[in-house]
């Protein structure tokens, strides 16, 4: 069980969190967390990013980059469309808050590869995993992109956003990416079979590394398969794989692949004494806003999900 003061603490936080914290840790009744999370588009963090929307449906300017953007600055920048519709949808904020916007992205904003079409997404994996799920939300017609999925799956059953320079061996970074991609559009619209079967493939790729090895000599990928960090941005990190790995259990109806436990319990054991996880690593690029703690704090974001992904591990396990 969850300590009290732990939920109290992260109960005293943005709708977009606190929704999440009264349905899946808390156990509260659909009508309490439902009312919070209608706030998101009224109130807090959601709200500010929806005031920041330009009229014409995008946010910056841009479709994954602002209009603006300096190549000197430092980082990706975390505020255009693409990035601001993901952070959106993840923290929860019903479509209809957005009502017109799929149509207005589809009429003004172009990718800043070969100037396509927004909806009909570009060459990049992780990319088209955001733009996948974002359609699905907005209820724009991006079965294409799904279909995009199943044809560009590279032989060993994952990913990779550099298979447009000739590279044949799947990412862990893009292979994560097009999985979360895949797994909300099936939830959004129900998928299609040949989705599943390229969801399941790429699953395998990741388990059967342990989420955390190379399949040819079982030593660890890169520090980068333990770190622990919100916003998940680009990149593959312990906390986001073990949240991906429960969620898709938690939606298929079975138990969690016991191949993910060493994972799992690298995250459990990375939970401090007081049960308040350490932010590790806030990811470089502009933003809006900050949205959570500094590296080395207490992230009300990070043990949320790290306390969530375990309780449904130990559930369904």
């Amino acid at each position: 069980m969850i300590d009290t003061a732990v939920v109290d603490w992260l109960l005293d936080s943005d709708p977009s969190l606190r929704w999440q914290v009264e349905r899946d840790l808390v156990g509260a009744p659909a009508s309490t967390w439902s009312a919070t999370r209608r706030r998101i588009a009224t109130e807090g963090h959601g709200a500010a990013l929806l005031a920041l929307q330009d009229a014409d449906g995008q946010w910056a300017g841009g479709a994954f980059f602002p209009a603006d953007m300096d190549d000197d600055e430092p980082g990706q920048p975390w505020t255009a469309t693409t990035w601001t519709l993901t952070m959106l949808r993840d923290w929860g904020l019903e479509a209809s808050a957005l009502a017109g916007t799929a149509e207005k992205l589809a009429a003004n904003c172009r990718w800043e590869y070969d100037d396509l079409p927004y909806w009909d997404g570009e060459v990049d994996v992780c990319i088209n995993a955001m733009t996948l799920a974002n359609g699905a939300w907005l209820g724009a017609d991006v079965s294409p992109i799904a279909e995009w999925f199943s044809e560009h799956r590279l032989a060993d059953g994952g990913w990779n956003c550099e298979w447009v320079e000739g590279s044949t061996r799947s990412s862990f970074h893009s292979t994560l990416n097009a999985l979360r991609g895949i797994l909300a559009y099936e939830q959004f619209t129900g998928g299609t079979p040949e989705l599943r079967d390229a969801r399941r493939a790429g699953e395998e790729y990741l388990l059967s590394r342990g989420l955390r090895h190379r399949l040819s000599t079982g030593e660890q990928v890169g520090p980068w398969t333990d770190r622990i960090a919100y916003p998940y941005r680009a990149w593959y990190s312990g906390l986001k794989a073990v949240d991906y790995v429960t969620e898709a259990a938690l939606h298929d109806g079975v138990r969690p692949d016991p191949r993910a436990h060493e994972a799992v319990e690298l995250l459990r054991s990375a939970r401090p004494s007081d049960g308040r996880w350490i932010q590790e690593i806030r990811y470089e690029g502009r933003v809006w806003f900050d949205i959570d703690v500094p590296a080395g704090e207490p992230s009300r974001w990070v043990t949320f999900l790290a306390e969530r992904a375990l309780a449904r591990w130990d559930a369904l396990a």
